[in-house]
């Protein structure tokens, strides 16, 4: 039963670029589970995945049971990103997926521009034009039939 539990872990994670470990402030039991989740997730996901750590709940600030600094040290030592928000208030939300993507669109492109350079082109210039487009709250996500790049 382990062997298939590890199976299907390791397929779970394959091809993640970006994670995000959500703990409750409210719950310090929540946030003592965190190292044993990053643990799984460097042991099973790919070394250039993008982890950020998120206390949620931040609008509950008078039933706060984690430190804002504790998670913060945590964070520094792990080398995560790190935010606190308020899926309630919908504070921070927004910017803890914009920090993953932009960190995540930063890894690929010097994968990319890695890539050029060790094929012998030399050419960084082949990432110019490329546009990624994140749809804010207010737009709409284009169909795929308009999906293609366009310059």
């Amino acid at each position: 039963m382990l062997n298939r539990y590890r199976a299907v872990t390791s397929a779970y994670y394959r091809g993640a670029v970006g994670a995000m470990l959500v703990y409750d402030i409210t719950k310090r039991q929540t946030f003592d589970h965190i190292p044993r989740w990053l643990e799984e997730l460097r042991g099973h996901a790919d070394k250039n995945i993008v982890i950020i750590l998120l206390g949620n709940k931040s609008d509950l600030e008078n039933q706060r049971e984690v430190p804002t600094e504790d998670a913060k040290e945590f964070a520094q030592k792990e080398g995560l990103f790190f935010l606190e928000t308020s899926a309630l208030e919908a504070t921070n939300v927004e910017t803890a997926f914009m920090t993953v993507l932009t960190e995540i669109f930063n890894i690929v492109n010097k994968k990319n521009l890695v890539a050029d350079e060790n094929q012998g082109n030399g050419n960084p210039a082949s990432l110019a034009g490329k546009k990624i487009v994140i749809p804010g709250p207010a737009q709409e996500i284009p169909a795929k039939s308009n999906m293609c790049c366009r310059s």
